[in-house]
C-alpha cells in the first residue's frame, strides 16, 4: 500500500471533505486550484454546497427498516448506487490513473462513469477498465467531422449513452487559473515552465508520477481529420468554436444510436426544449460553478426543472454533492440520481483509484445511514414528504 493509499484509508478520513487537504498537499497549487476552483467570484461554487443547508429532514421515527435498498435505474441501466461519477476534465493531470482509475472504481461499485471529452486516456481504454455502464460526455471540439468520428468510436467501444454539455459556448473566467498561470504550466514550452520549478519541486510525489507518465499527452479523443489529436494548448480556442445549439442536438441524434442526455440545464424552458428535441434525460447543472457565476445552485433550480418536464424525461442533478444527505435531499426534490464530480476527484488526486474507491464507499455508507435514520426502506420510496422545503423556493 502506498503512502497516499494509507492516508485515505485512515480512520480519520470520514467524509469527502477530508480528502481535500490531502489532495491540496499532493498537488501543485495550479493543479489543485484547477480542480478546486470556480468562475469569477466563485459565488455559485459556494452556493452549490450551501443550498443543501436550506433543506431539512422529516424523519419517521420508531421505524427500523431491516435493510435499505440503494439500487436504482437510470436510462434503463440498473445501478447499485443512486449516484454516478460525473465527467471531470483531464483527470490524468491529477493522477496518472486518471479516467481509467475512476471508471474502474465506478464499475466495481456497481455504478456508472461519465467520461469527459477532455480526457488524457483513450475512450476505448476507459470503457475496457469499467465493469459497469460508461457514458461519453461530448463537446463539439474540432468541428462536426471530429465529433462524428468520436461518436462512432464511442459506439464501437460500447458506451451506453451520450451526454451533451450545453453550457460552454466559451470557457468560464476561472480567476484562480489565470492568477496561477495554469495555462502556461500545462501548455507552455520549457521556458514558460521555469518559474514553476520551485513550486513543482515542493511536490515531488506528484512531479515524479507526472514525469513517469510521460508529461502531458494530447487529447486522444479529439482527433481532427488530417491533423491528429488536439493538444491542451488548443482547448480554449476550440471551446469557443464548439458552442452547441439545438440544431446540433438534432444532428447528433442522426449519428448516435442510444439515449442522449443534455447536461447544463437550469430552467424549465431549457428542460422542456431538451425533451422536445428527443433527450432521454437532462442534468440540472451549473458546471460545478465553473462557467457563468451567480446562477442558482443546482439544487435550487431542480424543482423548477422537475415540474417543467412532468415525467417526460429523467432528471439528474450535479453540483455541491459532498455527503449522503446531499444525495438524499436531491432525490427527495425529484432527481432520479445525482452526479458527483469533485467528491471523487479529491479522492483521485489524493490516492488514485484507492482514493476514488474510498470516496464512493464513504458516500455509500452515508446514503445507507441516512435512509435508516429517516425510517425509509429504499431510494425508490423517497419523496418530498421526507424533507422541509423553504417557502421562498419558487416552483417548490
Amino acid at each position: 500500500m502506498t503512502r497516499a493509499s494509507r492516508a485515505v484509508a485512515s480512520p480519520r478520513v470520514v467524509s469527502i471533505e477530508d480528502f481535500r487537504p490531502i489532495a491540496r498537499c499532493r498537488l501543485p497549487k495550479p493543479v489543485f486550484d484547477y480542480l478546486d476552483g470556480g468562475a469569477e467570484g466563485e459565488v455559485t461554487l459556494r452556493e452549490n454546497c450551501r443550498a443543501f443547508e436550506d433543506i431539512t429532514f422529516r424523519p419517521r421515527h420508531a421505524v427500523v427498516p431491516e435493510s435499505c435498498e440503494l439500487c436504482t435505474q437510470v436510462l434503463g441501466f440498473n445501478l447499485s448506487l443512486p449516484f454516478l461519477l460525473a465527467p471531470v476534465g483531464y483527470s490524468r493531470l491529477m493522477h496518472p490513473g486518471g479516467e481509467v482509475a475512476a471508471a474502474r472504481a465506478a464499475g466495481a461499485a456497481g455504478t456508472a462513469y461519465i467520461l469527459s471529452t477532455i480526457s488524457g486516456h483513450k475512450l476505448e481504454d476507459v470503457k475496457a477498465a469499467s465493469s459497469g455502464p460508461v457514458f461519453y460526455q461530448l463537446y463539439l471540439m474540432g468541428g462536426r467531422s471530429a465529433a462524428e468520428a468520436v461518436i462512432e468510436r464511442a459506439q464501437a467501444a460500447g458506451f451506453s449513452a451520450l451526454v451533451l454539455t450545453i453550457d460552454t459556448p466559451v470557457s468560464g473566467m476561472r480567476e484562480r487559473d489565470f492568477r496561477n498561470g495554469t495555462k502556461e504550466l500545462i501548455s507552455g514550452g520549457l521556458l514558460a515552465k521555469i518559474p514553476f520549478l520551485p513550486h513543482l519541486l515542493m511536490h515531488p510525489g506528484w512531479l515524479f508520477s507526472f514525469l513517469r507518465d510521460g508529461g502531458l499527452p494530447g487529447l486522444p479523443n479529439v482527433v481532427i481529420p488530417g491533423q491528429g489529436p488536439m493538444t491542451l494548448v488548443d482547448i480554449n480556442a476550440a471551446l469557443a468554436r464548439a458552442a452547441v445549439t439545438w440544431n446540433d442536438l438534432r444532428w447528433i441524434r442522426e449519428h448516435w444510436r442510444g439515449p442522449i442526455v443534455v447536461k447544463g440545464v437550469l430552467t424549465g424552458d431549457d428542460a422542456r426544449r431538451a425533451a422536445d428535441e428527443g433527450a432521454a434525460a437532462v442534468v440540472v447543472s451549473n458546471h460545478g460553478g465553473r462557467q457563468l457565476d451567480c446562477v442558482p445552485a443546482s439544487l435550487r433550480a431542480l424543482p423548477e426543472v422537475v415540474k417543467a418536464v412532468n415525467g417526460q424525461v429523467e432528471v439528474l442533478m450535479d453540483g455541491g454533492i459532498r455527503r449522503g444527505t446531499d444525495v438524499i435531499k436531491a432525490i427527495c426534490l425529484g432527481a432520479r440520481v445525482v452526479l458527483c464530480g469533485r467528491a471523487y476527484a479529491y479522492g483521485l488526486a489524493a490516492a488514485g483509484e484507492a482514493g476514488v474507491t474510498r470516496a464512493i464507499e464513504i458516500l455509500r455508507t452515508d446514503v445507507d445511514r441516512t435512509l435508516r435514520l429517516l425510517g425509509c426502506p429504499s431510494i425508490a420510496a423517497l419523496d418530498r414528504s421526507y424533507v422541509n422545503i423553504p417557502k421562498s423556493w419558487e416552483w417548490s
